[in-house]
């Protein structure tokens, strides 16, 4: 195990290691170290590129000479960065370490994983490049070219087969609600994504075409990032806290809930627009019951910690997952009551769902993955984590950065609505909007700095990190338990 840490980033001279059926194991572990090389590196690239976009909102001219580097090219290199780039290969990472292991047998056609690693990785920064050279299908979150699109949809095709093939292989009889959730998360993105990508830009035109784009939108968080990091998060809550999962008929609720609920959100971001009332109305109602998931996942979680809230002080996956459930609970709570219409009279074309985005994006589900990072990372590599400091600074810059920024942007978007209602010029309110843009831009960079440090660490426990000992009679699916993990 440790040899394989140690020569696995050699620049590439280290021998293959054998795929995980030929040595007994369920996972292979070199394949999930380099998708959580990889993803450290995107949850670092992708907040980066965001801060150099928000710099711009109050030194509009930072950068602006260089054409690739505009707010009108950066900024969908950051939105594609963080959802596909970051936490997107983190959570395909965690998938082949989770699927086998609830499922008792190694990925179905497991070979495929090194090949998925780098047409995954390797469009996704000709994707990045393409973006920043003007090339958009003018989609938002769906702005990849076609020359990106058509791989990346590959990748999420041959991403179903593995886990259907895994599931209907499982030696395992019960099904735990993470299989649920990232069964269906696959599903609906590969479904939602050539939606997106080949049908939405090329038909549709007018309100419609605006319709349709706030439902692939919206299913790119409710139908991806939320289930895919849900299921993430089920799996590691149990194993962080050391106890057994609070309740999992409530997870089952939760999961069926959101996919009874959620499809009919896309329009709450249309209210008051040409789109018949009607649809307006559904939308609303549908983002008012999405509080029957989000009340069984704050339930099941601090259920699931009762009595063990010392873990929180142990654990750094502990601790992530905590937090990310706080701000799973207010972001939720923002998403619901801004679809309401005077609410929405209020908020809308504000940066107040910014900050809404942002907490359910970054604050939930990139910290939830973060968590699953700091599990898996250690034991994968049989080694300790390489700086508890460096993890603590992580952690607190995180929250301290992103809590600042969350506020800042809640209270901005009020302000501006506010002002706006008023009968303020719109010139005047953007004025009025800078001091908070440059407390926005440091808690940015405050989370960068975070950022930066914590996946740094754990590149550097896969390097360096104090081998753990390994019993010699240990199986071949035997993973050590670090001191801060």
């Amino acid at each position: 195990m440790s040899t394989t840490a140690d020569t696995m980033f050699d620049d590439g001279r280290s021998t293959p290691r054998p795929y995980a059926t030929a040595t007994g194991e369920l996972v292979d572990r070199e394949l999930i170290l380099k998708y959580m090389a990889a993803a450290s590196f995107w949850l670092v690239f992708a907040p980066t590129v965001g801060a150099i976009v928000a710099i711009k909102f109050n030194y509009y001219d930072f950068l602006g000479h260089i054409s690739w580097l505009t707010w009108g090219r950066l900024r969908p290199v950051h939105v594609m960065g963080v959802v596909f780039g970051g936490f997107s290969t983190a959570v395909i990472g965690l998938t082949y370490y989770i699927v086998p292991r609830l499922c008792g047998v190694p990925m179905y056609k497991e070979k495929w994983g090194y090949g998925i690693f780098w047409l995954w990785n390797v469009f996704l920064t000709i994707g990045f490049i393409s973006l920043a050279l003007g090339y958009n299908s003018g989609i938002e979150a769906g702005e990849f070219p076609l020359w990106v699109s058509i791989p990346v949809e590959i990748v999420l095709c041959m991403l179903v087969i593995q886990v259907l093939g895994t599931i209907k292989l499982r030696t395992e009889p019960r099904l735990y609600v993470t299989l649920w959730y990232l069964t269906a998360a696959y599903i609906w993105t590969a479904m939602n994504y050539a939606f997106g990508h080949f049908i939405l830009p090329f038909s549709m035109p007018g309100v419609n075409n605006a319709a349709m784009h706030g439902l692939y939108i919206h299913y790119v968080v409710g139908l991806w990032i939320t289930p895919a990091g849900l299921g993430v998060a089920y799996y590691f809550l149990p194993l962080a806290a050391k106890r057994p999962l609070y309740s999992h008929k409530l997870s089952l609720v939760g999961f069926w809930a959101l996919a009874f609920f959620y499809p009919f959100v896309g329009t709450h971001h249309y209210i008051y627009s040409p789109i018949p009332y009607w649809t307006q109305t559904i939308a609303i109602v549908a983002s008012m019951m999405l509080i029957i998931p989000v009340w069984t996942v704050i339930q099941n979680f601090y259920g699931t910690f009762v009595g063990a809230w010392q873990r929180f002080q142990d654990s750094f996956p502990a601790k992530f997952i905590v937090i990310g459930a706080l701000y799973y609970l207010v972001g939720c709570f923002q998403g619901s009551t801004e679809a309401l219409r005077e609410m929405q009279r209020l908020t809308h074309f504000t940066d107040f769902v910014i900050g809404h985005s942002h907490l359910t994006v970054f604050g939930t589900f990139v910290i939830w993955a973060t968590a699953g990072m700091y599990w898996v990372t250690p034991r994968l590599a049989g080694r300790e984590l390489y700086s508890k400091n460096l993890a603590q600074w992580h952690y607190w810059l995180t929250v301290t950065g992103f809590s600042v920024m969350a506020f800042d942007l809640t209270i901005q978007g009020l302000m501006q609505g506010t002002m706006l209602q008023a009968g303020a010029d719109f010139v005047d309110s953007m004025v009025a909007m800078k001091p908070y843009w440059f407390v926005r831009t440091l808690a940015g960079i405050t989370m960068d700095i975070g950022a930066a440090l914590g996946f740094w660490n754990l590149y550097m426990t896969i390097k360096h990190g104090e081998v753990i000992p390994v019993p010699a009679a240990a199986p071949p699916n035997y993973l050590p338990e670090p001191k801060w993990s």
